[in-house]
């Protein structure tokens, strides 16, 4: 199991475009990735709906875990994702 910290970047936090940039990734992704709250109960990076409940602002910190194969990778690319401001680009 691989987990990483990331402060989200995006400017207007984690709402509906970053968000679903964010689950596109992650379905893409060969492991299996949660995303939650420091200690709390994470939730599947795969459902929109359940990453939009999460409701994360810019500069706050979430973890990203996976397990399986490719799992130190998909919690690298989704953190990259993630710290950068998804709204520049999107």
């Amino acid at each position: 199991m691989h987990s990483i910290q990331v402060t989200v970047g995006s400017a207007s936090g984690l709402h509906a475009r970053p968000a679903s940039t964010f689950v596109k990734a992650a379905a893409q992704q060969p492991a299996k990735v949660t995303v939650g709250r420091p200690g709390q109960t994470p939730v599947d990076a795969r459902s929109l709906l359940s990453v939009l409940a999460l409701a994360a602002g810019r500069g706050e910190t979430l973890e990203l875990t996976a397990d399986g194969d490719g799992a130190q990778d998909a919690v690298k690319a989704l953190a990259e994702l993630l710290a950068s401001d998804l709204d520049a680009t999107a």
